[in-house]
């Protein structure tokens, strides 16, 4: 019953003390926002850390969520605002390689078993370490907004219309973003002979 719910009414069910439509949310979610979060800072150990945020964020958050909007749009809008946050804190501090450990939390958390590393994606089960890489170098060399956009709409699955009112920028703005992405990822893709990759996420 409950995966045939849709995550607005899991939500206001959740808001009425229904435990178990948050952990449907949970589990139909976390491997997507694990996704996003990994492509975007390039570090599984941060995506780890900051999925277990984004849900706690969620949790503390949860009575602000308005049934007419979309869940989707808002669970990843917080995504990306704690993404936002590290990289600023980041621009301050010595940068990190993507094999280097980062501290985690200390604190035990109430979710923190539910949240559990889902499985890698989808290049790291196909690809050996030295394609996973330049695949993240390739998405890590585009220009911040052309790949903010870019995983937005290929690993959050999000219409143009939503990331439009997402990161506050016209809507042809954000497909001519998109665009760009594209055309600059398959150049790079294509002089490294990874073209099938890009091709796979049309």
């Amino acid at each position: 019953m409950w995966e045939q719910l849709t995550d607005e009414d899991l939500m206001a069910r959740y808001l009425h003390g229904e435990i178990r439509a948050f952990e449907t949310l949970l589990q139909r979610h976390r491997r997507g926002v694990y996704h996003f979060i990994y492509r975007l800072t390039g570090s599984e150990d941060l995506a780890q850390d900051l999925l277990q945020d984004v849900f706690v964020r969620l949790v503390h958050s949860a009575s602000s969520f308005e049934r007419r909007s979309r869940f989707t749009t808002w669970l990843y809008t917080i995504a990306r605002n704690l993404c936002i946050d590290y990289l600023r804190k980041k621009r301050h501090r010595k940068a990190t390689s993507l094999d280097e450990p980062l501290p985690g939390s200390d604190g035990e958390m109430s979710l923190q078993q539910q949240i559990r590393s889902p499985d890698p994606p989808p290049d790291r089960q196909a690809h050996d370490r030295a394609v996973r890489e330049r695949l993240l170098r390739a998405i890590a060399a585009l220009n911040p907004d052309q790949r903010e956009v870019f995983l937005l709409r290929e690993e959050a699955g999000l219409p143009f219309e939503e990331i439009a009112e997402m990161v506050g920028a016209p809507l042809n703005t954000v497909k001519s973003r998109m665009r760009y992405a594209l055309q600059n990822l398959r150049s790079q893709l294509v002089a490294q002979g990874l073209e099938p990759w890009l091709d796979s996420t049309g």
